[in-house]
Formats: C-alpha cells, sequence, structure tokens
C-alpha cells in the first residue's frame, strides 16, 4: 500500500516481535487468493472461478499481536508445458525456496490427482516449515476426510496443529493457520510498516481490478485470453487520477467479445472497475478504458516479462 491510499483498519494494536515471509501455494483455484483476501481484510489478489488467474507474487501482509506476516499469493502450480504456465510455476517454485514458512492450500471438493501428487513432492522437502490447510469444508461437494489421508500419505511426520481444515470464503479457522504460521517464525525487525497491508504499486492494482474484472465476465470465451496494460496514469487534482488502460487480446476476433453489443461489456467493465477503486483509493479513479490486439502474446517473452514479475 502507497502512502497516498486507505488505511486497511480504523482500529491500531500493538504489533508483535515475530515475522514472516510465507508463500502460498496450491493448485489452481483452491483458494490461495480467496485465503489472502480474507486474512488481510482487503482485497489484495483476483478472485475468480477461473483456473490460474493470479500472475504474479502478490504481497498481503498481515499484523497481528504476535507479529508480521508477509503473504506471497503464487500463480497455481499445475503440469503444463505451455510457455506462460511455465513462467508462472517458476515465479512459484523460486518463492518456495526464499520463504520462511509455506502455506499449502489443498481444495476439498477436488480428487487428489497427479497435479496434486506433485506439489506435494515439491514442498516435502520443505516440511520443517509447511502449514497445511484443506479449504472449501463448508462446500457439499467437500471431502475433507480424503485430503486428511491424503496429507498423512504424503507428509507422515507433519504435527497435526500444522494441519487445519478451513473455510477461506466463510473465514473459518483463518486465526489458526495464522497462528500456526506464527509459530514457524523467528523474532526478526518487520518488513513493512503496520499500517501497510499490501505493497502493490497503484499502476499494477488498478491493472488487477480491470483484469479481474474483465476475466469474472468473459470466463467463458476468453479465460486466460487477455491482458491490461496501463498506458497512462495522471493526477489531475489531490482528488481526480486519470487512468488510460488497454485490455489487450491475441485475435481480432476476441476484440468484439470484450467490446460487446453496443459496447456494453466494456462499459461494464469499466464502470465496475472505477467503482473498486474507489472502495480501495482515497480518490476518484477515472478510468479511460480500451481493446486491442497482440497476437498471440502469451507466447512473447517481451510480453511475458512485462506481466510475469
Amino acid at each position: 500500500m502507497n502512502n497516498d491510499e486507505k488505511n486497511s483498519s480504523a482500529e491500531t494494536q500493538p504489533t508483535g516481535s515475530k515475522t514472516a515471509l510465507v508463500s502460498i501455494v496450491g493448485r489452481p483455484s483452491a483458494g490461495k487468493s480467496t485465503f489472502l483476501n480474507t486474512a488481510s481484510g482487503e482485497k489484495v489478489s483476483i478472485v475468480s472461478p477461473v483456473p490460474q488467474t493470479t500472475r504474479n507474487a502478490i504481497r498481503g501482509i498481515i499484523n497481528t499481536s504476535l507479529g508480521q506476516l508477509v503473504f506471497i499469493d503464487t500463480p497455481g502450480l499445475h503440469l503444463s508445458e505451455k510457455k506462460l504456465n511455465l513462467r508462472l510455476s517458476g515465479i512459484a517454485q523460486e518463492n518456495i525456496k526464499e520463504s520462511d514458512a509455506i502455506l499449502y492450500i489443498i481444495d476439498s471438493t477436488r480428487p487428489h490427482s497427479d497435479e496434486e501428487k506433485m506439489i506435494a513432492s515439491l514442498l516435502l522437502p520443505y516440511k520443517d516449515r509447511l502449514v497445511i490447510a484443506v479449504n472449501k469444508i463448508e462446500d457439499s461437494k467437500a471431502k475433507p476426510e480424503l485430503s486428511f489421508q491424503f496429507i498423512q500419505e504424503q507428509f507422515p511426520d507433519i504435527p497435526s496443529e500444522r494441519v487445519i481444515g478451513i473455510s477461506a470464503k466463510e473465514d473459518k479457522n483463518i486465526d489458526a493457520v495464522l497462528k500456526s504460521l506464527f509459530s514457524l517464525a523467528k523474532d526478526e525487525p518487520h518488513l513493512y510498516p503496520e499500517e501497510f497491508y499490501t505493497d502493490q504499486e497503484v499502476e499494477f492494482r488498478i491493472s488487477e481490478i480491470i483484469r479481474g474484472q474483465a476475466i469474472n465476465r468473459l470466463e467463458q470465451e476468453l479465460p486466460h485470453a487477455v491482458y491490461v496494460g496501463i498506458s497512462d496514469m495522471e493526477m489531475k487534482t489531490p482528488k481526480l487520477l486519470k487512468v488510460l488502460a488497454f485490455i489487450y487480446v491475441e485475435r481480432e476476433s476476441q476484440k468484439g467479445i470484450v467490446i460487446g453489443k453496443n459496447a456494453s461489456m466494456i462499459k461494464t467493465i469499466r464502470i465496475e472497475s472505477i467503482k473498486e477503486c474507489r472502495k480501495i483509493f482515497p480518490y476518484k479513479v477515472d478510468i479511460d478504458l480500451r481493446v486491442k490486439v497482440d497476437k498471440n502474446w502469451r507466447q512473447k517473452d517481451k510480453v511475458l516479462d512485462k506481466i510475469i514479475k
């Protein structure tokens, strides 16, 4: 959070001395972003039913009486040889190595396939700094007993207090997860001031808001074929930020889908993005939103270098 953004909480409390950098790891759509948003009390990461909507290592910062946890919401890990997916997997694996603690989120509504076993084998060398959350236990399709059985098979030595059933959506047992992570934290200087809840820049936050609105409205037609670029951003007055943004698609035929009949879709994305910005920033954000074609952008290193960090 920049100094010109809203404080995440009206109430303050002394923050404890413990500090840890925590990677959130799991399959696409396991609930990593929902956990981060619920735990931090602010919308930090895109939440969408579309797999792999998180493309960057997004930081959410939580301060409690025990200390400070700095979360990295890593892209979902899954088996794929596509260039975009390999880049995302590389980000997740690099952050795992650098973390003080790892939160592994398992979706209890899905079978534990080869993809889940791949993640478990990747995390096994880091079991001493691992907390596992079995998510979506509120769902009628959930089978948490199978998830706990899978964990016992993959991590037979992990302490039971570091395996917790949760509902990130309904804020159930989130505090238990945080306490377990703090048990792995050390007494060290905090990484951020206590009033911060994210270190994302304003430009990145606005582009992610627009991308989230687009993805959640175009999930059937264009699940991963869009990215958002901010072309210009200017503070016109202390209370007005003007933004020129582009939604990029891969093909000319996709452009009409984003624009919609009588420009209805692009208008909706713009209006809802502006509404969401008003919840975050202490000034009005006026967005001029347009659509451009960047042919086969998911295969271009130059584009991937720009949008994946």
